[in-house]
């Protein structure tokens, strides 16, 4: 199962029952879940016994599979996860042997699903109007890498003028997402990468987008929205077709609204928000493919992370010297969380990693390790020639300045002691608290350490002349 289809199992299997029973009722879910969430062997379980008509006895089902201990092991696997996600259940009726059963309506929207039929508009309904104005795969793919681009570049902090240039703006909504998902931090205006964020910044684009639908689907309840409405939406999203416009008449008032957020993403496009009409882009329409769906559509729609041509761009040298072939401002943003570049070309900047910059690095959360995948995973292919791929002093010392860095922090602030009296110390340290400041105490001896000062010192200045704190 790939990293994304975990992420949203993982979501999965977190729901109860009847939200299934719900979920299930739209054919298009059930296809979605049955192709992505399902191995081979489970889909060939349900494939079975989608016509059979009757329930099947537990040793018919157990005799499908040979009866060696890798193939029991997969086929007590298929079964167990098809009861995790309430496709198959066991039925134990009187006198009769224990069989499974495919769940209803699980097993009529399949069907529906596989054989068409109905007027559910579970796959979304085409216009049957031409648009005015229509937008092309081209201009989809490029809308969406421009969007996704945006939210990246908003989380290392590179969303600077080429990219407003490009006309993405994140909505408020958006920002305040990717910081209660604790992908970024806000330090006084500005946002932060966190830890979780550059771990976020190296999965695959697939990947990416579940994360932070899965984000949204958390917050749903919060905005009012019906949780279950989201995700069927979603799963429908997976199911349209890439340059095809849809009717926005069918939508629920919930669908509505997720369309206006999406958009911001890049995962839908519309003309405007009053438009009658929506078109899924690349990002929507692979939501529930494999994850290598993605790539292999990378000629329209590629992870930003990437070069044009699909190769690495770094380059690094054993006194730590950093080259990277590459004009994205995206790229170089990243490259600048853990680098001190120093010059810029055209198409190249080079620069050096040195102990400060991998202690500032640190300092975000970001790790070492995630700094030597990233250098890895995105080496030049002359770099690639190498083995190690990257020079072992250089990935020796990356490591030493963050333990380094572990052993011992330094906090520079002031020390406020030789109180007169414990309520006295009590009081101000307590302010101190309250304001944020206080880094240490120790009540005993009645001091504490605070990072500013100036607060505290008013605080002071107030109280009664008996304390003698300084």
């Amino acid at each position: 199962m790939s990293g994304s289809s975990l992420r949203s199992f993982e979501y999965l299997e977190s729901l109860p029952g009847t939200v299934f029973n719900r979920l299930y009722q739209q054919p298009s879910t059930a296809l979605a879940i049955f192709r992505r969430m399902l191995t081979h062997l489970a889909k060939t379980f349900v494939m079975a016994m989608l016509y059979i008509g009757h329930s099947l006895s537990v040793t018919d089902l157990e005799s499908w599979v040979r009866p060696d201990s890798r193939r029991i092991r997969d086929r007590d696997q298929a079964i167990n996860l098809l009861e995790r996600l309430h496709i198959l259940r066991v039925t134990a009726d009187p006198g009769k042997p224990r069989a499974y059963i495919i769940t209803n309506p699980f097993l009529g929207s399949l069907r529906l699903a596989l054989t068409g039929g109905g007027n559910h508009n579970s796959f979304g309904v085409p216009c049957n109007t031409p648009d005015k104005n229509p937008i092309s795969v081209a201009e989809l793919d490029e809308y969406a890498r421009r969007q996704w681009e945006g939210v990246l570049g908003y989380m290392v902090g590179s969303a600077g003028a080429s990219l407003v240039d490009e006309g993405v703006r994140l909505s408020d909504g958006v920002k305040k997402l990717l910081k209660d998902g604790g992908l970024v931090k806000q330090r006084l205006s500005k946002a932060e990468i966190t830890q979780e964020g550059f771990a976020f910044i190296l999965q695959e684009v697939n990947a990416q987008v579940w994360t932070v639908l899965i984000y949204y689907l958390d917050a749903a309840e919060e905005m009012n929205m019906d949780s279950v409405d989201v995700l069927s939406f979603l799963f429908m999203l997976g199911s349209l077709e890439l340059g095809q416009d849809y009717s926005k008449a069918t939508l629920t008032p919930t669908q509505l609204q997720m369309l206006d957020d999406l958009s911001d993403f890049g995962i839908v496009y519309q003309h405007a928000t009053t438009s009658s009409r929506f078109y899924p882009t690349r990002l929507a329409t692979t939501l529930t493919s494999d994850s290598g769906a993605l790539r292999s559509a990378s000629a329209g729609f590629d992870n930003a992370l990437r070069s044009p041509d699909g190769k690495g761009f770094i380059v690094i040298e054993t006194n730590y010297r950093v080259y990277a072939y590459t004009t994205s401002q995206l790229q170089i943003a990243i490259l600048q969380l853990f680098t001190r570049l120093s010059t810029r070309y055209p198409n190249m900047v080079a620069g050096k990693i040195t102990r400060e910059s991998i202690r500032h690095a640190v300092a975000m959360g970001i790790t070492s390790e995630q700094i030597i995948s990233f250098l890895a995973t995105h080496a030049h292919p002359q770099m690639r020639k190498n083995n190690p791929i990257l020079p072992a002093t250089v990935v020796d010392q990356i490591r030493l300045w963050q333990i380094e860095g572990e052993r011992m922090k330094a906090t520079p602030g002031f020390l406020f002691k030789d109180f007169l009296t414990t309520a006295d110390y009590e009081a101000c340290s307590k302010y101190a608290e309250e304001i944020g400041v206080s880094v240490w105490k120790n009540e005993n001896r009645r001091m504490f350490f605070v990072t500013r000062y100036e607060q505290v010192a008013a605080y002071l200045k107030n109280r009664p002349k008996k304390i003698a704190g300084s």
